[in-house]
């Protein structure tokens, strides 16, 4: 009886144990009523961006791996790669020197070599009291003269391979590359190795070309562009070979697990999009009324 009554009375006792708190802040977890000091660390990245200030000199490039300046992965597929030397392109063609303002100049070429930024080839040219690197056409060779001019004529010029004029003074057909959409602001499009645009036509102050995707864009006839197709036009028909090529070429393997097809898979016949239009042309409003 004794043993049976002291059982029962343990039994209904509750025993407490105090531990110290800095066991308890190591022991927190999250079904804890009262959450520890958390601390947390952020890696920060700084991004490389290209000086401001001109120049032809071989410029030190950091990889960021996809990453942006907190350290998350914006851009998947990004990763490695051979270190590589960034040298600044002049989009501009037309940019006069000082003193010597809306005149035609020439500009010789020095060299053309591969640029491992880019899928063309450039070309470094001197003219005046200064040297640039610009975008080579196919066949652009050492010692070439090249002109830029700026000037629109009642008779369309005679067009040359590398030289550099408004749309407007160009003749319907021309094959143009490095395309400026707003007159003075560098080329934006066709850069890419091999491509080329087509003038098709002239309206009101306008030129509509035609893009290597066969999209037209309608731009101000002061535009700047280059004639001809740029250079490195085999581009397109180079062999990897092999997967460590693409590691060369700072392409990151994806993971390799099977991923469900979307709606981006399979073959779609779209029809081509209406032409962009950059050309703002004052609009012919009513004049009000006395």
């Amino acid at each position: 009886m004794a043993v049976s009554a002291l059982s029962r009375v343990l039994h209904s006792m509750t025993v407490t144990c105090v531990r110290p708190a800095s066991d308890l802040l190591h022991k927190v977890g999250p079904s804890s009523s009262c959450r520890g000091f958390l601390t947390t660390s952020r890696l920060h990245f700084e991004i490389w961006k290209p000086p401001t200030k001109y120049t032809i000199n071989p410029i030190g490039k950091k990889k960021t791996g996809g990453r942006d300046e907190t350290g998350r992965i914006r851009t998947h597929g990004i990763g490695g790669g051979h270190k590589q030397l960034f040298r600044m392109i002049d989009w501009q063609r037309l940019k006069y020197e000082p003193g010597r303002e809306n005149v035609p100049f020439q500009e010789k070429v020095i060299e053309v070599r591969y640029d491992p930024c880019r899928s063309a080839d450039i070309a470094l040219v001197a003219g005046g009291k200064r040297k640039r690197w610009i975008i080579a056409t196919e066949n652009m060779k050492d010692g070439d003269l090249i002109t830029s001019s700026g000037h629109i004529g009642r008779m369309a010029v005679l067009a040359k391979e590398g030289d550099a004029h408004p749309l407007g003074a160009l003749p319907i057909g021309t094959l143009v590359n490095s395309l400026e959409v707003i007159p003075g602001k560098g080329a934006l499009y066709i850069r890419s190795a091999g491509t080329c645009g087509v003038l098709l036509r002239k309206v009101n102050g306008t030129a509509i070309v035609q893009l290597p995707s066969k999209r037209q864009v309608q731009v101000l006839e002061t535009c700047i562009a280059t004639v001809g197709r740029v250079s490195n036009v085999d581009h397109n028909k180079r062999i990897i070979g092999k997967a460590g090529r693409n590691r060369w070429l700072g392409k990151r393997p994806s993971s390799g697990l099977w991923k469900r097809k979307g709606g981006w898979a399979g073959r779609k016949i779209k029809p081509l999009p209406p032409i962009k239009n950059y050309a703002k042309l004052p609009s012919a409003s009513p004049a009000p009324l006395a």
